[in-house]
């Protein structure tokens, strides 16, 4: 097989030759970085402070009744500060697809003192939606037991992961919180 920068082959369809140019060293260049949010200094995100922002996934919820651990109180007692739980369309849209063995979690949830948070995209695919909820606004702290959402969640520096983790909250990546693990 003849290769395409070979010399027999029509000038049209001949491969372009693989030297590079010399680069300018006059010339100015240019990385493009995607910009960086104000409320982190350094890895330190400021906007996180009490009362605390707590974006809940649906798997959290069942964790949470499988231990049998009151929600709100055992925020409270994670964090040592006041906090208010947010929940998703696309959250109780999930919730509400699992059927009637999880009624206790919708029950749970339509709870006053849990916040509802109205979604403006199509779908109903809740892990999505936190995670560009989170990229959008780093005031939230993001509780899920899901590993591929906690992973998804860590690429994106400055937002604070709980999760259940021996019949207690347990939070990573916020250095001063009580429930936070210890290295």
């Amino acid at each position: 097989m003849i290769s395409l920068s070979d010399p027999r082959i029509k000038e049209s369809l001949r491969q372009a030759p693989r030297k590079k140019k010399p680069e300018d060293p006059h010339q100015m260049k240019v990385n493009e970085a995607p910009q960086v949010s104000s409320a982190l200094f350094f890895q330190y995100n400021t906007q996180l402070g009490p009362p605390y922002h707590i974006l809940i996934d649906t798997n959290f919820i069942n964790f949470s009744i499988k231990n049998k651990l009151d929600i709100i109180q055992n925020l409270m007692d994670c964090l040592y500060a006041k906090c208010i739980p947010y929940i998703t369309d696309c959250v109780l849209a999930e919730l509400e697809k699992l059927g009637q063995k999880y009624r206790v979690a919708l029950r749970i949830i339509k709870d006053p003192r849990f916040e509802r948070i109205h979604c403006m995209h199509k779908g109903t695919y809740a892990d999505d939606c936190l995670v560009q909820r989170v990229t959008q606004h780093k005031c939230y702290i993001v509780a899920t037991n899901d590993k591929d959402l906690k992973r998804r969640i860590r690429k994106i520096p400055g937002v604070p992961i709980m999760y259940v983790s021996q019949h207690r909250y347990t939070i990573e990546r916020m250095p001063d919180a009580y429930g936070a693990p210890k290295k």
